[in-house]
């Protein structure tokens, strides 16, 4: 499995557009990307502007095929100009899990 954590940082004058964006964008993934096992967004207790994404991936082609998807290509283009700066991005290896389906050879 392939993971992806994202920590995006919204300007206070655009969460709720933000927020409407990825509300388009889930469900696009959900019913176009069946190697995508996992992809949830959730806010941060008392960082009102803070938005963390955890994404979990069958392997790194199901991830590949994700960001070669128009949605996920129409999600980055729209949240270009409401962030206060860049995502930040940390690539994970799933070494156990409860909930998912974990191979044998993880």
């Amino acid at each position: 499995m392939f993971g992806l954590m994202v920590r995006f940082e919204v300007r206070p004058d655009t969460a709720d557009a933000f927020d409407a964006l990825v509300a388009r964008t889930i469900p696009l993934v959900a019913e176009h990307e069946p190697g995508t096992i996992v992809y949830a967004a959730h806010r941060i207790d008392g960082e009102p502007n803070a938005r963390l994404f955890y994404e979990l991936y069958r392997d790194r082609a199901a991830f590949d095929e994700h960001a070669d998807q128009p949605h996920i290509h129409r999600f980055v283009a729209g949240w270009r100009d409401l962030l206060a700066g860049p995502p930040r991005m940390k690539f994970l290896a799933l070494s156990d899990a409860s909930g998912v389906p974990v191979p044998a050879d993880v």
